[in-house]
């Protein structure tokens, strides 16, 4: 049995599946028109969604003959509470890179104020 968590980061593994959700942010909208973009066929866009649905990324509704599809912000709220547990330790990375790069930048100026020699000509 595979963890929630695992099955979101599967769904969001493929580019394909993360170009589907980043359009269903602004609005939701039919299978059809979310096939659009993409040169692949129907039943190809509708196995990316059937993995997104089982993710529980996406729901899907029925409004007449119209089918639309959702974004659903509780798995990538799971996701953004996963990796916020690690913030403190890449931010301490990011803030001791920045650090060297403060320590480094006089080296470097100095390094490049010196005087070139100038080359001689031979006649």
């Amino acid at each position: 049995m595979t963890d929630h968590l695992s099955t979101t980061f599967a769904a969001l593994a493929d580019p394909t599946r993360r170009a589907i959700l980043a359009r269903l942010a602004s609005s939701q909208c039919s299978v059809t028109e979310l096939a659009e973009p993409f040169a692949m066929s129907l039943p190809a866009v509708s196995k990316h969604l059937r993995v997104l649905e089982n993710a529980g990324l996406i729901s899907r509704g029925r409004e007449a003959q119209w089918r639309p599809c959702r974004i659903e912000a509780a798995p990538l709220r799971d996701v953004a509470d996963w990796a916020e547990r690690y913030r403190d330790i890449w931010e301490g990375r990011l803030d001791r890179l920045g650090s060297y790069l403060q320590q480094m930048q006089p080296k470097k100026e100095m390094t490049h104020g010196r005087r070139q020699r100038k080359k001689q000509r031979h006649v």
